[in-house]
């Protein structure tokens, strides 16, 4: 009996020693990094940005895969269902806490679906208008607006993006109504800034960056409640109008019930990336956004639901249709 007892024993201890060095292991193939916007996108640039580092601290390749369709959603329905064995991840942005503000139904759960890993990069927007514009503030702005009410016009890149709801809390925390004109993405917005056919634009740095370097558009007010790095001399909007906050993310997630110990390695690995210079530089240089402050996955999740509720009400509160 003694003789079956140690067998168990000794097979017990086995199984845990097997587990542990499964563990340890991973990962013993590729992983996709998923996302859900095409090629040369901001957040395609992000993702091979980290892709190539992480994939040497890992020892595997990192595979970044772009699902285009629906705003993101079908990249996100992909990881929603992919086996939770840390070899499919997903590039999570700003639109994964709109989403459940602006579709009826998704194909997946927001949040519960997934487990969050960390924090990224972080950026904010921009409100921009023509280097003529007889608007010279933010302040100049809120003070026509209110004056004539749905006479001043703003563009973004499409109804429901975080662009467009930007200019929405605005409108809500200042009391007054402009006139949204919405785009199909791309530089149209810009164009049609620069061509006088609106007269406000909200938009990323990335974009609006090139024309005010060029003198032909002019920055009004960033939307980070502190000046932004590289961007000091631009005013925030929450000089303005106090308690406004709009920063939009990339993060890292994976499916429902990933391991918590392929979660600390990836969050290990990934914060010794961010820490590396030269990513860094091109993260601000060809995606304009910096480092995230490193957060926990618990307090990443625990933003993504406020940010979630925030946007649902931003929503509501415009009466933007639901798709």
């Amino acid at each position: 009996m003694l003789r079956s007892l140690g067998g168990a024993v000794a097979a017990l201890a086995m199984s845990f020693t097997t587990a542990a060095g499964a563990a340890d292991a991973y990962p013993t193939r590729p992983i996709a990094l998923v996302h859900g916007f095409g090629a040369g996108g901001n957040i395609d640039t992000v993702a091979r940005i980290i892709a190539g580092p992480l994939s040497e601290r890992l020892g595997q390749p990192v595979v970044v895969e772009s699902r285009t369709g629906a705003g993101g959603t079908l990249a996100e329905a992909y990881v929603a269902k992919a086996k939770p064995d840390g070899y499919t991840l997903l590039m999570m942005h700003g639109g994964s806490t709109v989403s459940p503000a602006l579709y009826k139904s998704l194909p997946y759960t927001p949040l519960e679906d997934f487990t969050t890993i960390t924090m990224l990069t972080r950026f904010p927007f921009v409100f921009a208008v023509r280097s003529d514009s007889k608007y010279q503030t933010l302040g100049d702005v809120i003070r026509a607006a209110r004056a004539a009410p749905e006479t001043v016009t703003f563009s973004s890149v499409g109804v429901g993006s975080t662009q467009h709801l930007s200019g929405e809390l605005l409108q809500s925390m200042a009391g007054v109504k402009m006139i949204h004109v919405p785009y199909r993405g791309g530089g149209a917005p810009m164009t049609d800034l620069l061509g006088g056919q609106v007269e406000i634009l909200a938009d990323s740095l990335t974009v609006a960056l090139p024309s005010i370097k060029a003198g032909k558009a002019r920055a009004l007010a960033i939307t980070s409640p502190q000046p932004w790095p590289g961007f000091t001399e631009v005013p925030t909007v929450a000089s303005v109008v106090p308690g406004y906050d709009v920063r939009s993310f990339h993060g890292v997630g994976g499916p429902k019930g990933l391991p918590a110990d392929i979660v600390d390695r990836l969050a290990r690995e990934l914060a010794a990336v961010l820490q590396n210079p030269e990513v860094r530089e091109k993260l601000v240089k060809n995606a304009g956004v910096t480092v995230a402050e490193p957060v926990s996955p618990q307090a990443m999740r625990a933003e993504l639901a406020t940010q979630i509720a925030k946007w649902k009400k931003v929503v509501a509160d415009a009466k933007i249709p639901q798709q």
